[in-house]
């Protein structure tokens, strides 16, 4: 039996709930009732053959309360006269939310909705569109339009969140609820407060014009003869980007590396210096325009990450090289192979030809299934010679180009 039951009727107006629908209604002043229910019937036959099971279908959906049963009355050859439910309505809002059991979400709803059109009428459209989440913030609503308020009134405010001043708000309460506050502040705010080039949750305080946190640049200098500070020490620095843009090293050549240590024990190179890197993270060293001087070299993982970064970084420095990132070290070190979690399998195109070979074979798992050398199990003697090569060869380079 496929009769609609009075649960199935129910469970319509539930998903009306569930949608989002029925506290919408409350927003836009849609009217959305007196709405029909869907309703499938016995047919002629079924009356015939279970006329009792009919009569008992009928008398459940008339005890239902909260909806109007429609009825119709047809003629039976054997039973005669009779009426039978013809359409199911719901005539009012109080009425889907009674059958439901949503008045008291309803009501907590409603306040919400007027305290927006009292305090922030611009972010009602975002009321209709998410009701629910709404009333999941319900206890922090009244915090959210004060962020909003209060930025409404400093546009832009160029100081960072520890400083915002309201009582009753934090600056991890923002943090934690920048994803509700951006869709909310990019109704509320005119669109000279908002910076559209920069989006996402990790870019929040740029896009509202809050002051970020500086930008540091960890380095190492690799020849103690420019070192920046007085004294014969090891000079592991750390500057914001800014400093870093300003400072002028007298350098020649710079690495990049991914992993600590191989930045820590990086050998001793005449006019140059190592940069500890942060994975795709390359906007810190736009700045520096001194680096285009250099000769820059990226030493990362063999895997299809490490070549991913080594492309967005050509994004910023064309001329960037790959240092130990070539299938002879690979290969030389098959016992240290490891696998990567997840490849990247997007196209490269700012890799060499034998980058480019060497990173379809990654992706495309000729050699071994999610193949990965990282740049810490290379042998330190390897990285000598790699060394002792490129610095060579470039050193003859640069005595050819003085005859």
């Amino acid at each position: 039996m496929n009769w609609t039951r009075p649960i199935e009727l129910r469970g319509q107006v539930q998903r009306l709930w569930e949608r989002g629908d029925l506290l919408a209604s409350l927003v836009t002043g849609e009217g959305i009732f007196p709405r029909q229910l869907t309703l499938k019937g016995p047919g002629s036959q079924e009356m015939t053959e279970r006329f009792d099971a009919v009569r008992v279908w009928i008398a459940e959906l008339r005890a239902m309360p909260h909806y109007r049963v429609e009825m119709r009355e047809f003629r039976h050859r054997l039973f005669g006269a009779n009426a039978l439910p013809h359409a199911i309505w719901i005539d009012t809002f109080d009425d889907a939310l009674a059958l439901i059991g949503k008045r008291r979400d309803a009501m907590r709803f409603q306040a919400l909705l007027e305290c927006t059109r009292t305090r922030a009428p611009q972010v009602l459209a975002w009321l209709a569109k998410r009701p629910l989440r709404a009333l999941e913030l319900a206890d922090e609503w009244p915090r959210l339009l004060d962020i909003v308020a209060w930025l409404q009134a400093h546009p832009r405010p160029g100081i960072y969140l520890r400083q915002v001043d309201i009582p009753g708000v934090h600056s991890k309460f923002i943090e934690s609820r920048r994803g509700v506050l951006s869709e909310l502040l990019d109704l509320a705010l005119p669109a000279t407060a908002i910076d559209s080039s920069v989006t996402g949750l990790s870019q929040f305080v740029r896009r509202y014009g809050f002051r970020d946190k500086p930008q540091r640049i960890r380095f190492r200098l690799l020849d103690r003869r420019h070192s920046l500070l007085p004294g014969d020490l090891e000079q592991d620095l750390t500057l914001d980007a800014q400093s870093f843009a300003r400072i002028d090293p007298q350098t020649e050549r710079v690495f990049i590396t991914e992993n600590e240590i191989n930045f820590l024990a990086f050998p001793a190179v005449s006019h140059s210096l190592i940069i500890f890197g942060a994975g795709y993270g390359f906007e810190t060293l736009r700045e520096a325009a001194w680096l285009s001087r250099c000769r820059l070299h990226y030493w990362g993982d063999i895997d299809t990450h490490g070549f991913a970064i080594l492309d967005q970084l050509r994004a910023h420095f064309p001329r960037v090289e790959s240092f130990l990132m070539d299938r002879a070290t690979l290969l030389a070190f098959e016992a240290q192979w490891g696998e990567e979690d997840q490849q990247t399998l997007r196209d490269l195109p700012r890799l060499n030809p034998d980058e480019q070979a060497l990173y379809d074979d990654l992706r495309d798992n000729r050699l071994r299934r999610n193949l990965r050398l990282e740049q810490e199990r290379i042998g330190f003697g390897w990285v000598e010679v790699a060394l002792a090569a490129l610095t060579g060869r470039q050193s003859a380079q640069q005595a050819e180009s003085r005859l």
